[in-house]
Order: C-alpha cells, then structure tokens, then sequence
C-alpha cells in the first residue's frame, strides 16, 4: 500500500467560454490528486491528511472513498476547506491562488500522525504546498524523517512560489527533503524557478547525489528523463488535444508509482535495484497518464483502461 502524505482542497477552475468569470469546483490538491490516481489505477492506497466537515470536505472524502482509497488516516476539522483559484491560459502553465489560511487542511499536528504504520505500507508519497504551510508542514516532515529508510519515500516538490516566500531557506530545506527520499520527481517549470538559468538535468543529476534511487524531470510537451545509478532514461511526449495541463503533474506522479509498484520495485529492499529497463517502462506509463490528464479540464486523473489505451498510440 502506498500512503500518500498531505494537502487535499478546492479547486475553482474557469468555465470555457462562459461570458463572465464563471467557475466550476473540483476537488483537488496535489497530494489529494495523487492518491485518488493511484486509487484509479487500481493500486492500494491510503491518504493521510485534515479534512473539513463542510460540504467541500464531505465532497473530499466521499471522492476518495469512490476511488477505493483507504480514509482510515483522515483527520476532520470544524475550519473550512482551503480553496484554490485556478487561472488557465494557453501554453502557459496554470496559476494556482491559493485561500487558506485557517482552513482545516494546514492545520494537521504531530499529535495527528499515526504512531506506526503497519507493514503493509510499503511507500509514503509528500509535496507540494503540504510541506511549506505550517503546522502541518513540520508534521509530514517529521514522518518523512520518522519512515526514512523503513519504507520507499516519495517526493514532488511541485513548486509554488507565491506560497515559498525565501527561495534560499526553502531550498535549503528541499534538498533535505530529498536527501531522505528514494524517489523524487520534479517539474522543468519547478527546476527552473529554484535553479535559474541552469540546466534542469544538471540539478537532477545533483540530487541524485543526495541520495535517491531515482530522479525524474518532466519536460511538458517534450516528455520525460529519468535519472539513476544504472543510468538515463527518456521517453518523448504524446501528441495530444490539451484541454489544460491541471492536475498533469499530478497524474505522472500516480503514474511513475503505480509502475513502479506493478513492477514489484517501490519497497525498500528492491527499488535501487530497479534497471533502466524498468525505469523506461515507468516513464512511459506515466507520461501516458498524464498525457490522458491534459485531454480534460480540471485535475481528473485517469482510469489504467485509459492509460493503456494512450500507451497504445
């Protein structure tokens, strides 16, 4: 089983066409869209994060429960759920406005963890804005910290500056983070906002140094390298009709470890054995998932039906 660690929220995204600034919510979140890609693409998952009790919470949970994602981690709070307003233009990588301070997600304690996991939890996944809002950011740290070398560690930073503050003190504590995990997966977007004008796959390969079996750079359009002790891998993009790119990330994400997973590698006795070969075919599911992704408005993650189809192409 796979837990994934963080932020669940809501997503107000634009409505196509509409005359006047109209959105529709979604339920989203990076960490929360992982898990329920996962979910989708048939592999054990739990979710450990703080839910609201509002509608918007409600409709979280009731989300996850949908995707066969295990809610037993889940921690409800009276705050309201933080919402995010999602501003989508061609080309461009969307803009996330994130409201919440006070709001139920961020507010997760040390006191909330789990004190173990059982044994079937092979994998812990974190990121994003989960691990910059305090208190819960020190919170899913410390279980980083707590499950290093127990079980795989997962890591996606998906970088969001407004939200970052000091670039310096943020990337001092990211290159932490990623000294403790074994699989790391960043965007050429994120690369370059923490490491300007520099070559991303140079970074990647810095990382790797830090410690982790595997580091992988999105590259939109143009695909995906992989980075690891038996060497580099790369897969080209898909030639697709993108409605947007919300939730992309996310979907190659779900799709990296579910490979990985299928492939019987995402423990920790096995995952610094993994080959190229095997780093090639995780790539390539997972730029077909979020290939799938791109093919609708909003974070929808695909079903593995769908992701097989695209793979086919």
């Amino acid at each position: 089983m796979i837990l994934v660690c963080g932020e669940a929220l809501i997503d107000l995204v634009p409505v196509a066409g509409a005359r006047e600034p109209t959105y529709v919510a979604r339920p989203g979140g990076s960490l929360f869209n992982v898990a329920v890609g996962l979910g989708r693409l048939g592999i054990p998952t739990a979710f450990l994060g703080r839910l609201s009790r509002d509608p918007f919470g409600r409709l979280l949970r009731r989300t996850l429960e949908a995707d066969a994602v295990d809610v037993r981690y889940l921690i409800e709070g009276d705050e309201p759920s933080a919402l995010a307003v999602v501003d989508v233009a061609e080309g461009a990588e969307p803009i996330f406005t994130f409201h919440g301070e006070g709001t139920a997600d961020r507010l997760l304690r040390r006191d909330d963890l789990p004190a173990s996991l059982p044994p079937e939890v092979t994998a812990l996944q974190f990121g994003s804005i989960s691990l910059v809002r305090e208190p819960g950011a020190s919170a899913y740290a410390a279980l980083m910290q707590r499950e290093h070398g127990r079980r795989v560690i997962g890591l996606d930073p998906n970088v969001r500056p407004g939200l970052v503050g000091d670039r310096a003190a943020y990337l001092a504590r990211l290159e932490g983070w990623v000294a403790l995990a074994d699989v790391v997966k960043a965007s050429r977007a994120d690369l370059a906002w923490l490491h300007p004008g520099r070559d991303p796959e140079a970074v990647a390969r810095e990382w790797l140094a830090l410690g982790p079996a595997v580091v992988v750079v999105t590259r939109g359009s143009d695909g995906a390298v992989g980075l690891a002790a038996v060497g580099r891998v790369e897969v080209p993009g898909v030639p697709i009709a993108v409605a947007d790119t919300v939730g992309a990330g996310d979907a190659f994400t779900a799709g990296l470890l579910a490979a990985l997973s299928d492939a019987g590698i995402l423990a920790t006795d096995a995952i610094r054995r993994a080959t190229t070969d095997d780093l090639e075919h995780a790539l390539a599911f997972a730029n077909a998932s979020a290939s799938v992704a791109c093919t609708r408005p909003g974070a929808q993650p695909p079903a593995r039906a769908e992701v097989e189809v695209m793979l086919r192409r």
